[in-house]
């Protein structure tokens, strides 16, 4: 089993892993490449896995992260007052975000969705990649590993 042990920051791929968000949140996991090889994480705690980055083995093999598609609401909106206050009220409930120019996504949670609804915005729920914002210190905080509103 290829034993992937730290990130880079430049290579070129070998190969690819394609993880949710709370996969990409942990630092010792198991996995399945995209080719269908085995694979495992070994990387040093509290490293955080994003869109793009590289992991690297002890031999020289770099595999690229990529954003698994996950149950996600977004809202598209070309007001940014309205999308600011929606951030805000999302946020006092420490929900993580992907924030983007007109767009704001969470993970999927009707709660949420109606408190958005309520401010006067649209929610679409889809499949899609869910990057949020890393928080102050790098990371996602406590948010990843449960959510205030199931």
């Amino acid at each position: 089993m290829l034993k992937l042990t730290h990130k880079i920051e430049t290579g070129i791929s070998t190969g690819s892993v394609t993880l949710p968000l709370e996969s990409r949140n942990r630092s010792r996991l198991k996995v399945t490449l995209d080719d269908g090889s085995q694979a495992g994480l070994f990387l040093p705690r509290g490293t955080v896995l994003r869109d793009g980055d590289l992991v690297a083995s002890e031999d020289g093999h770099l595999i690229e992260i990529k954003a698994a598609p996950e149950t996600v609401s977004s809202v598209h909106c070309d007001d940014p007052l309205l999308l600011a206050r929606a951030c805000y009220h999302l946020g006092n409930r420490h929900v993580l975000l992907q924030i983007e120019s007109g767009l704001l996504r969470y993970q999927h949670d009707h709660v949420l969705d109606d408190l958005v609804t309520g401010l006067g915005l649209g929610v679409t729920v889809e499949q899609a990649p869910f990057e949020p914002e890393p928080g102050a210190y790098g990371d996602y905080g406590h948010a990843v590993t449960h959510s205030h509103h199931h």
